[in-house]
C-alpha cells in the first residue's frame, strides 16, 4: 500500500491533523475509466444517479479496505463533492486552516487534485458579519460549484456568486476583477495578499447588493447552467426572529449573465412575503410540451416553472422570468400569515429544500414541514410535467408519506430511494406507482441525499455511518461502516471513484487490487 499506515491513518483521522496524504493505489491498474461530474447529480436533470461502474461495495477505514485517498477538511462539511478536469471541489470551513494567513471562521472552498487529493488552491471568504442569522458560525461554503469550460461558479457563504478560475492563480490573475485580496480579508484587518495557492476570481455578484435580498442561516444553492445564463435560487428568508421577511419584495430565483455575473432577469411570483424559513431549493431544467423549462421549489413550498431565456436582454435591462405553471403540493397548509406557525409541529405551510427532479415528463419533488421549525409531516410526490398554468388540481400522479425530508429523490430506473430524516430510514418505492417496496432503519438523522450508482445506492447518517445497499427490489444491505464524523451531503462519483464527505474529512473510495 502506498502512502501511510493503516495505524497512522486511524492516528490522523482521530485526532484531526495533518495535510492530505494518500493511502492507496494510485496506478493506473488501479483506475476505472468514467466521466467528471462537473454539476450536482445528473446535470439539468438532477436526479441523484450516476453511470459510473466498477465502484466499490465494501468500505472499511480500519484496514483502509476501498480507500483510494482523504483529504482533511474543517469542522463542519455540508457539500457533496464536484469532480472536473482532474479536479476536485469541496466547500468547508477553516476550524483547520491549510494557511495560516487565513486564521478565525471563514467559508473555504477546496480546489483538489483528482489524483491523490492534493491541494491545488483555495478560495477563502470571510463571514458577513453582524448578526449571525445572515451567515451561521462555522458552516463555512455548503454550496457544491458548477464547472464549465474552465470557470467554476459557486453561491458562497456571503450569499454572493463568483464566477473562479479553474486553475487559480497558477497562470497569474486573468481578472477582469482583481480584488482578490481585499475581497478574501475581513473588514477592518490588514489586507492578505495574494498567494499562489489563492482562487483566480473573474467576477463576483453579491445577491444582497444586486437582488435586494436578506439571507438566513447561510446561503445554499447549486448555479444551474444553460447556455449563456446562470439560474440561481435567491437565499431570501427570515430573519433572526424567524418571524419577519426583511426583503418580502426581492426575487426568489435570478438569471446571470454568465460571462459577467450581470443580473439579466428575475422572478416576480411576490413569493417574499410566503416564505416559511429560506429559499434553499436549486433550479432544474426540463421539456415540456416543447418548450425548455426551469424548474425551482419557492420558500412558500410551491413548486414553480418558468420559461428559459432564450437571449440575453441588452445591457441595463432586467427582464421577468415568465411563468409556465405552478404547482402546489400542499393546498391545504397555511398560506397568508404563515409565521404564525413557526414551531408549530403539527400544522405549519410546507417548504421545499431540494431541487426537483426532472425524468422524461415527470417530475418528483420532495416537500414537507421545515426540519426545524415546521410540521412532522412530508412526502415525496410524483407529478406531471405537462401542466396548465395551474395544475395543481391535476397534476399529481402519486404520492408517498414521509415523516421530514431534505432528500433529493435518485430515481434510477422503476426504483426510486429517498430518506426520511424523521422516520431515520432509507425507503425504495416504484418509480411508476410510488407504493414502497422497502424500507431500512439508518439509525440516527440523516440529512443527506442517496446516491445510485453501479447497482448500489449510497447513504451517510449525522451519526457518521455509511451505508451501501444494493439497488434493487429486495433489500441487501452490502457494507455498513463508520467514518471518522457526521455525513450531511450526498455521495457523488466520478471516474470510478465515489466521494464522501463528512464533517472532517473528504473520502475518495475504490476498488483496489
Amino acid at each position: 500500500m502506498a502512502g501511510v499506515s493503516h495505524e497512522m491513518l486511524k492516528k490522523r483521522i482521530a485526532i484531526g491533523i495533518g495535510p492530505v496524504f494518500t493511502l492507496t493505489w494510485l496506478s493506473a491498474a488501479g483506475w476505472v475509466a468514467g466521466a467528471d461530474q462537473p454539476q450536482l447529480g445528473e446535470r439539468f436533470s438532477r436526479k441523484s444517479t450516476s453511470a459510473e461502474t466498477g465502484l466499490p461495495e465494501r468500505v472499511d477505514p480500519e484496514t483502509g479496505l476501498g480507500i483510494r485517498w482523504t483529504a482533511a477538511l474543517g469542522s463542519s462539511s455540508y457539500a457533496p463533492a464536484v469532480v472536473a478536469d482532474g479536479r476536485v471541489y469541496i466547500g468547508t470551513n477553516n476550524d483547520r486552516p491549510r494557511d495560516p494567513r487565513h486564521k478565525g471562521d471563514r467559508g473555504v472552498l477546496n480546489c483538489l487534485d483528482e489524483a491523490d487529493g492534493k491541494l491545488r488552491w483555495q478560495f477563502v471568504v470571510p463571514k458577513i458579519g453582524g448578526d449571525q442569522y445572515l451567515d451561521w458560525p462555522k458552516v463555512g461554503i455548503s454550496s457544491p460549484v458548477t464547472v464549465e469550460d474552465g470557470k467554476v461558479y459557486l453561491l458562497t457563504n456571503r450569499a454572493e456568486v463568483v464566477c473562479l478560475d479553474a486553475r487559480g492563480m497558477t497562470n497569474g490573475n486573468d481578472g477582469p476583477f482583481t480584488g482578490e485580496a481585499a475581497h478574501q480579508t475581513p473588514a477592518g484587518e490588514e489586507t492578505i495578499p495574494v498567494a499562489p495557492t489563492d482562487a483566480d476570481i473573474l467576477w463576483v455578484t453579491d445577491l444582497r447588493e444586486v437582488a435586494g435580498i436578506w439571507p438566513h442561516d447561510t446561503a445554499y444553492g447549486n448555479p444551474l447552467l444553460h447556455g449563456d445564463f446562470l439560474y440561481v435560487n435567491s437565499n431570501n428568508g427570515v430573519d433572526n426572529t424567524h418571524r419577519v421577511i426583511r426583503k418580502p419584495d426581492a426575487p426568489s430565483l435570478v438569471v446571470l449573465d454568465k460571462k459577467t455575473g450581470r443580473l439579466v432577469a428575475k422572478d416576480d411570483e411576490k413569493i417574499g412575503p410566503r416564505v416559511f424559513h429560506q429559499t434553499y431549493s436549486s433550479p432544474t431544467l426540463g421539456k415540456s410540451d416543447g418548450r425548455t423549462l426551469v424548474c425551482f421549489g419557492g420558500g412558500d413550498g410551491v413548486l414553480y416553472a418558468f420559461e428559459a431565456l432564450g437571449k440575453m436582454p441588452p445591457d441595463g435591462r432586467v427582464e421577468t422570468l415568465k411563468r409556465a405553471w405552478k404547482f402546489d403540493p400542499d393546498p391545504e397548509a397555511p398560506k397568508t400569515d404563515v409565521h404564525q406557525f413557526t414551531g408549530n409541529r403539527e400544522v405549519s405551510p410546507s417548504t421545499i429544500l431540494t431541487p426537483p427532479v426532472w425524468v422524461g415528463d415527470r417530475i418528483y419533488l420532495t416537500y414537507g414541514g421545515d426540519l426545524w421549525w415546521g410540521k412532522r409531516q412530508a412526502w415525496l410526490k410524483c407529478l406531471s410535467a405537462n401542466q396548465s398554468s395551474d395544475g395543481t388540481a391535476t397534476a399529481a400522479l402519486w404520492s408517498y408519506p414521509l415523516k421530514q425530508s431534505c432528500s433529493t429523490a435518485a430515481v434510477a430506473g422503476d426504483l426510486t430511494f429517498v430518506t426520511d430524516t424523521g422516520g431515520k430510514t432509507l425507503n425504495c418505492v416504484e418509480t411508476a406507482t410510488g407504493k414502497e417496496i422497502w424500507q431500512h432503519p439508518l439509525g440516527a438523522e440523516v440529512w443527506s441525499s442517496p446516491l445510485v450508482a453501479d447497482g448500489k445506492v449510497y447513504v451517510g447518517t449525522r451519526r457518521g455511518k455509511l451505508f451501501v445497499f444494493a439497488a434493487n427490489r429486495e433489500m441487501k444491505l452490502l457494507c455498513e461502516t463508520k467514518l471518522d464524523s457526521a455525513i450531511s451531503a450526498a455521495a457523488s462519483a466520478a471516474n470510478g471513484v465515489v466521494y464522501v464527505t463528512t464533517d472532517k474529512t473528504l473520502y475518495a473510495l475504490g476498488k483496489g487490487k
